[in-house]
């Protein structure tokens, strides 16, 4: 996970440059820029999470900013149909960044919930 989060964003960055420099389309870059680098850094802070708990909370940012990403592609596309397929390649790479990162926080979920649990229902050995 670390090195496709990694990849999407130097992809992400190797697209935006191909963007051309005007208000629309300048505009949608930097915010692209943002969301499409973001998952990388906050997956990284993911895995040094202190709890599950903290865990949970830096991957909730990981997916909501490659769903941001996947909003500012449709934009571009929606004003510049003719970056319609890169965007698409794109596109796809952050939903199953997207479906991963839900993958993982629901098990996390479920393991913290277990941990709680189990110590909700410990005997007293005292």
């Amino acid at each position: 996970m670390k090195k496709r989060t990694k990849q999407f964003a130097i992809d992400i960055l190797k697209f935006c440059a191909k963007l051309p420099n005007t208000p629309e389309f300048r505009a949608c870059r930097n915010q692209l820029v943002r969301s499409g680098t973001s998952p990388g850094t906050n997956y990284r802070a993911a895995c040094r999470a202190k709890s599950t708990a903290d865990f949970i909370n830096k991957l909730k940012i990981v997916e909501e900013e490659t769903d941001e990403s996947q909003y500012w592609l449709e934009i571009i596309v929606a004003i510049g149909p003719q970056y319609r397929d890169e965007a698409l390649l794109l596109w796809k790479e952050a939903d199953e960044i997207v479906a991963m990162t839900v993958h993982s926080i629901k098990k996390s979920r479920e393991k913290l919930k277990k941990k709680k649990e189990s110590k909700k229902y410990k005997w007293s050995t005292s």
